[in-house]
């Protein structure tokens, strides 16, 4: 159960990132997949989350 985040998280960077996009070089992938994960954290919604960013989950608590 402790891996059943992160396996989720890169599950979706891949099937909704990483699939869709030929990246051509390691530096175009990792500004793809940063922008990816910006979005991720801070703009998609989140079902699991009452509808909430990662973001707004994470930093209401400091």
């Amino acid at each position: 159960m402790d891996n059943i985040f992160t396996e989720r998280l890169w599950g979706s960077v891949k099937y909704e990132d990483v699939c869709l996009k030929d990246y051509a070089s390691v530096s175009e992938a990792k500004a793809g997949t940063g922008a990816y994960m910006e979005f991720y954290n801070h703009r998609q919604k989140h079902q699991v989350l009452g509808y909430k960013t990662p973001a707004e989950i994470y930093y209401r608590g400091r």
